[in-house]
Order: structure tokens, then sequence, then C-alpha cells
């Protein structure tokens, strides 16, 4: 039997959203099956979405990503958000509210009726979506005239 020293932690319960796949039991599935999990789009898919003619013919440009599906699905007002305040959050904010609730309806807890501590630990990798979307944005720049900060 091994002594515990009080630091110890226990995970109960997990959630992860992925390229096609929408948890982790899709995103084993599709690991174990060997499948594609970027997605490649035609010319016309990437015009459509705004880049520049000259972009999508140069010899550099890759006409994949990986795309998480229902990002537009966000029920702001669960997690108390006006539907404004949910369209200037940053969508990794939003995403990771989501999983989060997942996680924690994964292992069995619900924060209505449970008194302890419950924490969850989660990742996320550096974005520029404030400064690309809001910072330079007439509607809410520049920086010193925001009121979010």
């Amino acid at each position: 039997m091994s002594e515990f020293d009080g630091t110890e932690i226990a995970i109960i319960g997990m959630a992860g959203r992925y390229p096609k796949s929408r948890n982790l039991d899709e995103f084993w599935n599709h690991l174990r099956d060997g499948d594609e999990l970027v997605s490649f789009f035609t010319d016309e898919e990437v015009l459509a979405r705004g880049v520049a003619p000259e972009v999508v013919a140069g010899d550099h440009f890759v006409k994949a990503a990986v795309v998480l599906d229902d990002m537009e699905l966000f029920d702001a007002s669960f997690f108390g958000f006006t539907r404004r305040e949910a369209e200037l959050l940053d969508p990794q904010h939003r995403l990771f509210l989501e999983t989060a609730w997942e996680a924690l309806e994964n292992a069995g807890y619900s924060s209505d009726v449970y008194d302890g501590l419950i924490s969850v630990y989660a990742g996320a990798g550096i974005n520029s979506y404030f400064l690309a979307n809001l910072f330079n944005n007439p509607v809410f720049g520049p920086l010193e005239q925001l009121s979010l900060l």
C-alpha cells in the first residue's frame, strides 16, 4: 500500500474536442482506425472564405486546416453570457467553457449540489483572437477605449 501526503489528485472525468471528433471517444476511434482528421479544401472553398486569389495561387499555400465542428452552437445563456458578450468572447474561451462542463458531466458531478471543491485542468495554445478581431476593429478599438479591460 502506498503512502499519501495529501497532494494526490484523481482524474475522474475527461472531455476534449478535436477535428472531426466531438468527444474523446470519437477522437480515439479515429486514431484507432487511422482516419484523416485534417480537412482539405478546393480553390473555390478557400476563395469563398476570403483568401486572396494570389495567395491561393501561391506555391506555398496549403488548402487544409483542422476544423472543429459545431463551434457556432455555444449556449450563451447557459453560461451566463448575453448573445453580444458571447460574440465578443474568444472562441477558445467558449470552447473551454463547453469542454469543462462536459468534463464535469463525464465525472458525474453537479456543481449545483456538490459542496466540495471541483477543479478543472485544461490546456490551450496562444492565439491572436483579441488582436486580430477586436483590437483593430473600429467598433471596439483602439485598446485604450475598450471597457473590457
